[in-house]
Parts: structure tokens; C-alpha cells; sequence
């Protein structure tokens, strides 16, 4: 059988070329399929930047929603070196007379002198180890250290203790080249974490570290011993074990950094700073969020028959997109609130009616949060379940970005389309290369049949003419 390394090499015909216009014109069924993929895939990244700008805007309502952030107060003191002070929302405005008469402080115990750190102290035991135990006050787990006999030289039991990461620091302070002594300092102040140290197993080293305050045969001394901090507040006297002061007035936290010279002033005020700052961040996420909308639903206007502008955004007509916008919008307009302040609009924030861009009036704000930031909490964050501004958008928030809300479901929907068409794409391509081959096997045998005729023409002319050439003669 005849055969053909190249389409039309037999035959004479430019199948080569017919065979590439099939191949382009079975090709082209494949434009609409990639047409409509390249489309949803747009479609799909415009809802992942939907949902980030979504997402940012929701953490700022969020922030917003909380009754607390209208309720902060701030502290300043006349004093620069004896105390500082921190608020909470459950803090009253008022002014208080402070005196610090005494601070809080750690016990420590030293031991007695020996003439290096490495030498052991303790006695060489059958078991080889002995037990020490460090008590901290009542309710306080003890912390227990068991030690080798190479552990008893005071950077043994150093760091021994250390390792142990309990409620004690133990350090070796050395004072000449042949006087070391151990210190154990607790990790709190006051008197009630008063140390006691015990060690079992070693009555040599129980004699060089033991304490007990109650004793009056003690391995270690007090060096520094523990008190509580001592303060009036309006007078009125309060004792700690620790520095920090909490509820003393309520909702105030002191960090005792020293003494007082007589008595300090602490004032606590009403601070609407931190509203001002998430009601702008608010509006800022919001403004960003409508941007972001207005780019993934641009629309640019063309004559009939002229090709759409490639900067359309892909959700133009979006019904997803045109229901988060609608109902976000209705939300930040609605009335909420008492007759003082009802809406947004009343404390300075306001829409652009062209672009749905939202403005504040700082100095309107600032005058509704001073005269009265109830009325203005009352309208943003209502009961913090179905009324209030920001209530409402963050329950509208959550619809949107749950992982059953809206947004969800219509990028579940696109990739769904986006399968469908990848399985579409793949069986038109399969059928298209089964037809090209076919196509392709259809003209090999057409080159092959008439190669065969061509020779069988060319073999009965040359027979004819031989013929012709015979009978002449």
C-alpha cells in the first residue's frame, strides 16, 4: 500500500492547508466556551475584592458595636514620679487625693559567707540527693527542687532553683574573691508571700539555707523584707501587696512608682478620643467599600457596534453586589436612636447624595460625643442586638460574609459555572480532535486513491502511445 509523508504530496492538492482552515473553523467553537471562563473568572476575583474590602469595613463596625468604646475615660496626675494610672470603662469622672506613704516590695533572704561558689555545702548523703522546698504564702503551691550531692555549692543550688522556674530568683553575690553568699528574692511583693525554706534529707544544708521566720536558728537571714504598699485614697486608707492598685477607685488602675510628697491629684475625665477614632474608621472603611463597588460596577457607554471598553467592571448588574450595596446604604441612613441624636446624619456624618460617600462633620461630632455620648451610644449601638446603627451593619455584615451568607453563596455559584465550563471546554476539544484526525485520516486516503489513479493514468497513457507507435509502423 501506498504511503504519504505529507498531505497533497500524492494527489497534487493543497489538503495541507484545507486541513488548517477545518482545524481553525472546528477551533472556533471553543471562543465562546473560553469567552464565558474568562468572564466568570473575572467575576470571582471581583468577589474576592469585594470580600476583603467587605471584611475591613465589618472589623471597623465591629469595633463600633462596642457600648464600652463611648464609656472611656483618661487619668492624669499631678504627680510625675510617685504614680500613673490607667481607666476602664466602669470608671466615673472625678477627681481623687492620692498619697503614696509606702511600696509594695519583695522579700529576700542571703545566706551565710563562703569562700567560693562551687564548693558543695551540704552533706554527702546514702541517696545521693535531698530535697529543698521553698513556701510562699497560704494557697501557694511550694516550689520543690530536688538536689545531687554535686548541687549543694551555692551555684548548684542556684541554678538549681532557677531551672525550676518557680515564684523564686536565686542569684550568688559575691563580695571578695573568698565571700559568696546566695540570695533568694520571691517574684511578688507584699507579706503574704513571705519565704520559708526547708531542705530534707541534708541536715547540713538545711543549716546553711533553712529559714523560717519563726526560728530562731536560721541558715539564711533577711536582707529585705516584704511590705505591702501603703496609700489613701480621699483619705481613705489601702493596703496591697502589690504595686498595682486596681478598684481603688473603681475602674482605675495605679502603678505605684514611688513615694508621694503629701498629696497627688488624680483626675479622671471623659475621653471620646477613642469613639472619635473608630466612628472615622468607620467612615473610612465604609467610603473605601463604596469605591471598591463603584469600580467593580463601572459601566463606559459606547455607540452601537463599538467594542466595550476593557475597564467595565465585572460585576456590573450584579444582583449580589446590588443588594450588599442597597441594604448597607439603608442602615447607615436609618433612625436609630433617641429624639437627641436619632441618626448619624444628627452627629455630623452625612451622605454624599451623588456618590453614597459618607463626610463628618468633626466639629458636630465632637459636640454630640461631649454633651451627650449616651444618646450618641444609644443610636450607634442600640441594644447591641437588633437596634442600632452599627448593630444592624454588623448583623448585616455577618450575613454577608458567613460562611452560609451571601457572598458564599455566589462565588460557590461561579465556581460551580466555572466547572461546568471547564468540563464543557474539555469535551468540545475532545469531539473537535477526534474530528480533526478523522478529517485527517479522510485525506490521507484521498491523497493515497488518487496518487494510485494519477499512476494508473500515467501507466495506460504510456501503454496507449506504445501502442499508437506500433501500429504506425
Amino acid at each position: 500500500m501506498a504511503t504519504i509523508s505529507s498531505l497533497g504530496i500524492g494527489s497534487g492538492l493543497d489538503l495541507t492547508t484545507l486541513l488548517s482552515n477545518l482545524t481553525t473553523a472546528e477551533n472556533a467553537r471553543l471562543t465562546p466556551i473560553s469567552t464565558q471562563q474568562s468572564a466568570y473568572s473575572a467575576k470571582l476575583t471581583a468577589y474576592g475584592t469585594l470580600k476583603s474590602a467587605l471584611q475591613t469595613f465589618a472589623d471597623s463596625s465591629t469595633a463600633l458595636g462596642s457600648a464600652s468604646l463611648f464609656k472611656t475615660t483618661s487619668a492624669t496626675s499631678s504627680s510625675t514620679s510617685s504614680f500613673s494610672a490607667t481607666t476602664d470603662a466602669t470608671a466615673a469622672a472625678g477627681t481623687y487625693s492620692i498619697a503614696v506613704t509606702q511600696l509594695a516590695q519583695a522579700q529576700s533572704l542571703i545566706s551565710g559567707v563562703q569562700t567560693d561558689s562551687t564548693t558543695a555545702i551540704g552533706a554527702t548523703t546514702t541517696s545521693g540527693s535531698r530535697t529543698l522546698t521553698i513556701s510562699q504564702g497560704t494557697g501557694t503551691t511550694p516550689l520543690t527542687v530536688n538536689l545531687t550531692d554535686s548541687q549543694t555549692s551555692l551555684g548548684g543550688i542556684r541554678d538549681a532553683i532557677n531551672a525550676a522556674n518557680g515564684g523564686v530568683t536565686a542569684s550568688v553575690i559575691q563580695a571578695s574573691d573568698t565571700s559568696y553568699q546566695l540570695v533568694l528574692t520571691s517574684n511578688s511583693t507584699g507579706t503574704s508571700n513571705d519565704m520559708t525554706v526547708s531542705v530534707t534529707g541534708d541536715d547540713t544544708l538545711q543549716g546553711k539555707i533553712g529559714y523560717n521566720s519563726t526560728s530562731t536558728t536560721n541558715g539564711m537571714t533577711e536582707s529585705v523584707a516584704a511590705k505591702n504598699a501603703l496609700l489613701t485614697v480621699n483619705n481613705v486608707s489601702i493596703e496591697r501587696a502589690s504595686n498595682t492598685i486596681t478598684n481603688a477607685p473603681s475602674g482605675v488602675t495605679l502603678n505605684l512608682t514611688g513615694l508621694t510628697s503629701g498629696t497627688q491629684t488624680l483626675t479622671v475625665a471623659k475621653d471620646n478620643s477613642a469613639a472619635t477614632s473608630a466612628i472615622n474608621a468607620f467612615v473610612t472603611n465604609y467610603n473605601a467599600l463604596v469605591t471598591s463597588m463603584g469600580t467593580l460596577t463601572k459601566y463606559t457607554p459606547v455607540a452601537t457596534g463599538v467594542t466595550q471598553d476593557s475597564s467595565n467592571g465585572a460585576l456590573i448588574g450584579d444582583s449580589t453586589l446590588r443588594g450588599i450595596q442597597t441594604q448597607l446604604a439603608s442602615a447607615i441612613t436609618s433612625s436609630q436612636g433617641s429624639s437627641a441624636y436619632p441618626s448619624l446624619a444628627s452627629i455630623g456624618i452625612t451622605t454624599d447624595p451623588t456618590t453614597g460617600l459618607l463626610t463628618v462633620d468633626s466639629t458636630k461630632l465632637s459636640t454630640a460625643l461631649s454633651t451627650n455620648s449616651t444618646a450618641v451610644s444609644q443610636m450607634i449601638v442600640g441594644d447591641g442586638k437588633t437596634t442600632g446603627v452599627a448593630t444592624i451593619v454588623n448583623n448585616l455584615n455577618t450575613s454577608f460574609l458567613s460562611t452560609s451568607g451571601t457572598l458564599t453563596s455566589a462565588t460557590t455559584g461561579v465556581n460551580d459555572t466555572l466547572k461546568d465550563l471547564t468540563k464543557q471546554y474539555n469535551d468540545t476539544n475532545s469531539i473537535i480532535t477526534d474530528t480533526i484526525a478523522r478529517y485527517k485520516t479522510q485525506f490521507t486516503a484521498l491523497d493515497v486513491a488518487i496518487q494510485k489513479l494519477n499512476s494508473t493514468s500515467s501507466y495506460l497513457t504510456q501503454q496507449f502511445a506504445t501502442t499508437s507507435s506500433t501500429t504506425g509502423s
